[in-house]
């Protein structure tokens, strides 16, 4: 029988999601009766807040079932507009488009933004959707690894200077980052903005863990003087109002990028969900409470875990955002994490998939009891 496809080169450079195959390996297992531990998947282990939920409800019950104006509805970009301003962000509502979800806001920017051959640069260890957006792109990528420096990008800011050149048309930054739960310093936001303003480069501000910071400040990049005009600032209501099904996000810039981009918007997904897009604007206005609650249950953990790695001299870099955690493991990290879901029933992601060889993602979007219950596997184990 004859291949009747010819595949694209294009779909031909980029892998499936690592961290989405661990997840749904985990669930293959769960549902053949193993009791697995999920430490894979980023998303947090809370219900949507009632209100939110309640608004989306009261939205099916008003008939909002029909399509909104393509880049969203005016009092949800308002909305976005103002809690933007509250981050030192100069936004218009004008400069918003709402997407279905994050990862669409960013595939968006990708393909406004790069063109065949153009560098992008990735702050090591990345989120493995960055790669394969820019791939899909056409870019080049060039890398700089923060693992030796704690993670932290502040004491790699001369290994960014040596990255970054007149040929950089994008760089990517994520704080708080995934996978390693960093929060970068205003200075290295601010080594940051040098760079981009010296050669004209072009930012990208993943901040869609904005919300679940510890023991740091956040920093929007587009507040910096400087950045305003150069810098799309992405978000989204998965992780801080665990919204992670209802596909709701939004990307914010120039009048003149959101011109370009929403032509792609229009031309893929015509809208975000009506009925969502108004729950959003309820997550926006009446949620901080809840906000707070998760944020201080995922602090909570992530020092439980702290302190449970120390009990087995585990040592690990200690992130002051998001609900993830990098550890220490065998140099073969695949090996390793294969290992940990067949004789532990402990499902973490490989290092390698974010270009982190020797460690293990575990996100701690799980109660302390399975936290617990997922250390003593491994310890069982002989896998710390």
């Amino acid at each position: 029988m004859s291949d009747a496809y010819d595949f694209s080169e294009r779909i031909g450079r980029v892998e499936p999601s690592a961290t989405l195959a661990i997840s749904n390996l985990a669930a293959e297992k769960e549902a053949e009766g193993a009791d697995i531990v999920d430490l894979s998947v980023g998303e947090p282990d809370f219900d949507t807040p009632e209100n939110v939920v309640e608004a989306g409800k009261d939205a099916l019950d008003a008939g909002h079932t029909g399509y909104t104006s393509s880049n969203g509805i005016p009092a949800l970009k308002e909305a976005i507009a103002e809690k933007l301003g509250e981050t030192g962000i100069d936004a218009d509502a004008d400069e918003v488009i709402v997407t279905p979800g994050g990862k669409q806001a960013l595939y968006e920017t990708f393909q406004t933004l790069i063109d065949e051959g153009d560098e992008v640069v990735l702050l090591d260890p990345a989120w493995v959707s960055y790669e394969a957006m820019a791939k899909l792109a056409g870019a080049d990528l060039s890398r700089v690894d923060l693992a030796p420096h704690g993670f932290q990008l502040e004491p790699a800011l001369d290994a960014l200077a040596e990255t970054v050149s007149d040929d950089t048309e994008l760089l990517v930054v994520n704080s708080p980052a995934n996978p390693t739960g960093a929060v970068f310093s205003e200075a290295a936001l601010e080594g940051v903005r040098a760079l981009a303003v010296e050669h004209d480069v072009a930012v990208i501000s993943d901040e869609i863990y904005e919300r679940i910071i510890y023991d740091a400040d956040h920093v929007s990049l587009a507040s910096l003087d400087g950045m305003a005009d150069r810098t799309v600032t992405i978000n989204g209501f998965s992780k801080a109002y665990s919204m992670t099904g209802w596909r709701l996000g939004y990307l914010h810039a120039t009048d003149e990028f959101v011109g370009e981009a929403g032509k792609l918007h229009s031309h893929s997904v015509s809208c975000a969900t009506n009925f969502v897009q108004r729950a959003g604007i309820e997550a926006l206005e009446n949620t901080d409470e809840s906000v707070e609650e998760m944020r201080d249950a995922f602090a909570d953990r992530r020092d439980l875990l702290v302190d449970l790695f120390d009990e087995h001299g585990v040592d690990v870099d200690v992130g002051d955002g998001a609900f993830y955690m990098m550890i220490p493991v065998a140099a073969d990290d695949q090996a390793w994490c294969e290992r940990a879901i067949e004789e532990a029933s402990v499902a973490c992601v490989p290092g390698s998939a974010f270009n982190a060889d020797g460690h293990a993602r575990i996100s701690y979007a799980a109660s302390e009891d399975r936290l617990r219950e997922a250390v003593d596997r491994l310890v069982a184990n002989d896998l710390l």
